[in-house]
């Protein structure tokens, strides 16, 4: 569909209401359909300043680019939904693209990406409050876990306080952990096993329940070890993207894998299925459903 950016802005300058009446009528559907799985397309990476994608750096400032790129992702069978921040999830809403669909509230996008207090992720996005006032269907933030940085336990506290808030207001909360470090100055995310392991382990106690906790989890660098990995924790995952580079069908092979895991319930991607290697949108995202 065609992104009429004057209009988005006229709607928001003169109406301001229309987002809250927008999301009062739009059509709600469970987390989970017939099939059990899940396929949500992430864009919640502006907001912390991630806008690049493989050598372009800026390739997701354009927002009508975005958006689109968005209704054509949502448009297709088997996409469930989307991940975003309050401003992306807002112009959907008066696109009236998000009938039907689970809509994922980002939480905290405070630990911006290059910065000195990154490991410090504090919640600076939707609140647990703000989700249930929209009647938006789950959450998620990003647990990114540093032993030598004093942030991260910052980050730590106020993501079990996220889980309690979220579970008082019984929604899932997508919790997508990581045991990361710092090299040459650039935060780096540990995909080995025993890291990931860690990572489930932690992230899995936090809060006063696990009710409505899920993870959103990397394959791990030898996918081979998934298996043992995902044995860690009884919550439901799902298996995050993140960037494949030129490696498309390799990136494809390794979620087909763990997709056969117990534990693991669906996909949630972003980039690649956005901005995929090839440029075609439906394409990308028509395998990615084929996986599930």
């Amino acid at each position: 569909m065609s992104i009429s950016i004057p209009d988005l802005v006229t709607v928001r300058a003169r109406h301001p209401e229309a987002i809250a009446e927008a999301a009062a009528r739009r059509v709600r559907r469970p987390l989970l359909g017939a099939s059990g799985r899940l396929m949500i397309v992430a864009a919640d990476h502006p907001a912390r300043g991630a806008l690049g994608v493989g050598d372009r750096r800026t390739a997701m400032a354009n927002r009508a680019d975005l958006l689109e790129r968005l209704c054509v992702a949502l448009s297709r069978p088997g996409v469930d939904g989307v991940l975003a921040t309050a401003d992306i999830l807002e112009d959907l809403l008066l696109l009236g693209v998000l009938d039907g669909k689970v809509v994922m509230g980002s939480m905290n996008r405070g630990g911006l990406s290059g910065a000195a207090f990154e490991m410090d992720d504090r919640f600076t996005g939707h609140r647990a409050e703000d989700i249930a006032r929209l009647r938006f269907d789950a959450g998620k933030l990003l647990l990114r876990i540093d032993y030598d940085d004093p942030g991260s336990l910052t980050t730590l506290e106020s993501t079990a306080r996220a889980i309690d808030d979220m579970a008082a207001h019984q929604l899932p909360l997508f919790v997508e952990p990581f045991i990361s470090r710092r090299i040459d100055g650039k935060v780096r995310n540990d995909l080995s096993a025993e890291a990931v392991t860690r990572s489930i382990a932690i992230s899995s106690g936090l809060g006063g329940t696990s009710a409505y906790t899920w993870l959103k989890l990397p394959v791990t660098a030898d996918p081979d070890d998934m298996a043992e990995v995902m044995e860690t924790s009884t919550l439901p995952a799902v298996l995050l993207g993140g960037e494949v580079g030129d490696d498309q069908e390799g990136a494809y092979e390794k979620w087909r894998k763990a997709l056969r895991l117990p534990t693991v319930q669906g996909l949630v991607v972003g980039r690649s299925l956005l901005y995929p290697a090839d440029g075609g949108v439906e394409a990308a995202v028509d395998t990615a459903v084929g996986l599930l």
